[in-house]
């Protein structure tokens, strides 16, 4: 797979100027934002298939706990 990377002016700005005051490569920031971004985006998608994997064993809150639940946050 060979795809080039296209970044919008106003993020290369943000990106070039974050490098220089921090004194880092823009590899490491780009490494450090994309291993980030990665493990954020695995956490979600484990949790996303334990909530599945319960919605398809039936375990789903019943009306009175999703009615607590809301009225809770309503006050």
């Amino acid at each position: 797979m060979n795809e080039s990377l296209i970044i919008e002016k106003e993020i290369q700005r943000q990106f070039h100027q974050l490098a220089k005051e921090t004194h880092r490569t823009e590899s490491e920031i780009i490494h450090e934002a994309l291993a980030g971004y990665l493990a954020a985006d695995h956490h979600y998608v484990e949790v996303l298939k334990q909530r599945i994997a319960a919605a398809d064993r039936g375990e789903f809150a019943s009306e009175n706990e999703v009615k607590a639940f809301f009225s809770e946050r309503s006050e």
